[in-house]
């Protein structure tokens, strides 16, 4: 397997919005070994512990703790950095937590993303831009084969929706404001919408491996809403390095920009039920999982996504399959509760292993 090919980003300056979360963390891990002069615009790390801070991220990286919903704020940071790529990662991330509060999820992920790319309107130096969605931005029609980009997006909950806002406000700009048709300036800009990504760090709630994680630290089982439910469990690592691998080509091949799907391989959708087992045995020391579903807010039951075009168009295929997620998630897990350093070191290793091949 080739190398994952990231020399581009040596002394690139990299905006990363929501850089403290779990997902952000391991980008900027990534950008850091690639020598990219990276910084990041998110809120305090939303979990405690947090990952950003087992890893001490802010050491080799600028940190400015912000809002998206904060404009002039963020068009201050890009004054000041003056960034040539963005990644917009920054959302309010949980379908349950949108049915608590919709109306900060649509101000964080519909406002904040017009507030971003109103920066990059203003912005002479940005040169490409991947806004990150999400695989709930299709309508869900429980279909079994996988959803292409051209599908129709309707996302059910507040988060799914606002996702799929995001999604489209995103074309808008990159038509009136970024093609040079009109304005005369051209940004490359695209669309990446991930499934679910499991991987060492996670502390979120309501999430099935975090869930897992702890757990098993606590020695008790493992609680399971929806076991039947099919999604496409792929480690952080995968789509992260997909979106800094479209972020440089579409820099120079215009030709590129798009939407893409980053999603793992039709085998490794799997049943909450089945990620879970694997979990289990992976873990050991007698760990059991019991079936609670709660009747919880809607979630769909099948979800998974055809990535044939970032295969075909960007030549990026899946490098770890679930099972090798979910090996590398216990293995941080337990480097973690050794403590910080080995979980630093752990992170590190994991970077370079998938980086290589």
């Amino acid at each position: 397997m080739n190398n994952v090919n990231l020399d581009g980003y040596k002394g690139k300056r990299v905006l990363i919005t929501g850089h403290t979360g779990f997902k952000g963390s391991w980008m900027s891990a990534v950008l850091i070994r690639s020598d990219a002069e990276v910084v990041g615009y998110a809120l305090e790390p939303p979990t405690n512990p947090a990952l950003f801070e087992i890893a001490n991220m802010d050491r080799d990286m600028k940190s400015v703790i912000g809002d998206v919903r904060d404009c002039a704020h963020l068009m201050r940071t890009f004054e000041e950095f003056q960034p040539e790529i963005v990644i917009h990662m920054a959302a309010q991330p949980l379908v349950r937590e949108s049915y608590l509060h919709p109306l900060e999820t649509y101000e964080t992920n519909v406002m904040g993303t017009v507030n971003l790319l109103e920066c990059v309107r203003k912005s002479d130096s940005v040169k490409s831009v991947v806004n990150v969605t999400t695989d709930k931005v299709y309508r869900n029609v429980e279909q079994e084969k996988g959803y292409i980009e051209t599908d129709e997006l309707d996302g059910y909950d507040p988060y799914s929706n606002s996702k799929s806002c995001s999604d489209i406000l995103t074309h808008s700009y990159r038509r009136c404001f970024f093609s040079g048709d009109n304005s005369g300036r051209r940004v490359a800009v695209s669309i990446a919408r991930a499934g679910n990504v499991i991987g060492g760090g996670d502390f979120a709630s309501n999430r099935i491996v975090p869930d897992c994680v702890r757990a098993a630290m606590a020695g008790e089982d493992i609680v399971v809403r929806n076991p039947h439910s099919i999604r496409p469990y792929q480690h952080v690592l995968e789509p992260v390095c997909a979106y800094l691998e479209l972020a440089l080509k579409q820099m120079e091949d215009a030709s590129l920009i798009g939407e893409y799907n980053i999603g793992p391989d039709e085998s490794d959708c799997v049943t909450t039920g089945t990620l879970v087992d694997s979990f289990v045995n992976l873990w050991g020391d007698g760990l059991r999982w019991i079936d609670k579903y709660d009747g919880g807010p809607h979630e769909a039951s099948f979800l998974k996504l055809d990535c044939t075009k970032a295969h075909d168009v960007l030549g990026w295929k899946p490098r770890w399959n679930v099972n090798d997620a979910l090996d590398k998630t216990v293995e941080w897990t337990k480097c973690w509760i050794e403590g910080d350093v080995k979980a630093r070191e752990c992170m590190e290793k994991q970077v370079r292993e998938y980086v290589r091949g």
